[in-house]
């Protein structure tokens, strides 16, 4: 395929411009450090990488899953469209900027060789910034500008991007892996997918229909029972499925949240769990408060009782990163050479600075 990148400039810029509610998404976006591709996707630099570059420092799903964390690109094909808008989410809203848009349908769909083309070259523009920088390793600057993984998340809903096999495709055929991540309310298009990622993972805060409604504040009917059966789907899948259970004190850290959780994992068999706590960061600092992030001992115990019921070892964390990691794998799946031992020894990886720790038990 051959792109008209003057073609794809236009597009985007017409598209921003053309109302005043997409003029202060874009200046919002613009302002969080969101760099747009094609038209509605967007890549955002992780945190992780430039500690990869600067302090040799790892995510955990570096220290789980070998993802080089400098070589991995944060995106979305659809920043501001989701069909839940969660008290957690730094997604846009349209109550963050006093406007409104129909945020449950994307209206331009984006060709994925462009989405795919672009996300290589603004994670290179960004990695290429260290480039001089005394405290950088320029080894791994190098490294960064050759990506090796693609994180289909940031911000949105994925499965509303109706091309998204093809997306998936596209990075696999240019030696790329996929994590994709969903809340579960297209189990359609989960189904029909005809190239599966690297590795799928389900996002869950709420334990019933009534929690679900008050936290992930669905805008389409049906949302609670649409994510019970991408549950009951994911028993299909042939790439490995991870549950990632966002701990809310005050919200699901409670018994009666425990054991519905722990119902859902026997449902679904996902092969890992990951509970980790909400962060308090962007937009959702709008919603929630400080109070609302849990310390990593609390994630730890919660965890710990979780896999106590259903039967999955814990097998690591992530102290900086709040997270725990079950499953009833001995040992998880690795889909890159980052962090070897991680599993074992995560503060090799992942130390844990002074700042960190004590923010994490305070």
């Amino acid at each position: 395929m051959t792109i008209d990148w003057g073609r794809v400039r236009e597009r985007r810029e017409e598209f921003w411009s053309s109302s005043p509610v997409y003029r202060a998404i874009y200046e919002r976006l613009a302002k969080q450090g969101y760099h747009i591709i094609g038209t509605l996707g967007a890549v955002k630099r992780c945190h992780w990488t430039k500690e990869a570059i600067i302090r040799h420092r790892f995510c955990y799903k570096c220290l789980w899953y070998g993802i080089e964390s400098h070589r991995c690109i944060q995106m979305t094909p659809v920043v501001a469209w989701c069909w839940n808008r969660c008290l957690h989410c730094w997604r846009i809203q349209p109550e963050d900027i006093g406007m409104h848009w129909d945020d449950t349908k994307p209206p331009v769909v984006d060709d994925p060789e462009v989405l795919v083309e672009e996300s290589i070259r603004a994670h290179r523009q960004v990695v290429a910034g260290f480039k001089g920088n005394p405290s950088a390793d320029q080894k791994m600057v190098e490294e960064a500008l050759n990506p090796k993984h693609a994180a289909i998340s940031l911000a949105g809903e994925p499965l509303l991007y109706p091309r998204l096999s093809e997306l998936i495709e596209e990075y696999h055929r240019r030696g790329i892996t996929t994590f994709l991540v969903t809340h579960g309310t297209r189990p359609d298009v989960l189904k029909s997918l005809e190239t599966e990622p690297t590795q799928l993972y389900v996002s869950m805060e709420a334990w019933d229909k009534k929690s679900y409604e008050y936290f992930n504040r669905p805008l389409v009917p049906r949302a609670w029972e649409l994510f019970q059966e991408t549950v009951e789907l994911l028993k299909s899948f042939n790439s490995p499925v991870t549950y990632r259970i966002t701990l809310v004190k005050g919200f699901n850290d409670h018994e009666e949240a425990l054991k519905r959780f722990a119902e859902l994992i026997v449902k679904g068999n996902p092969h890992y769990v990951e509970v980790k706590a909400y962060m308090y960061l962007g937009v959702s600092r709008e919603r929630l408060s400080l109070s609302s992030m849990p310390t990593h001992s609390e994630v730890r115990e919660f965890a710990r009782k979780l896999g106590e019921i259903v039967g999955y070892e814990l097998l690591s964390e992530s102290i900086p990163s709040r997270v725990v990691l079950l499953s009833k794998l001995k040992t998880p799946i690795r889909h890159g050479k980052g962090c070897p031992d991680g599993v074992k020894c995560p503060e090799k990886y992942a130390s844990v600075l002074t700042w960190d720790y004590e923010e994490a038990e305070s």
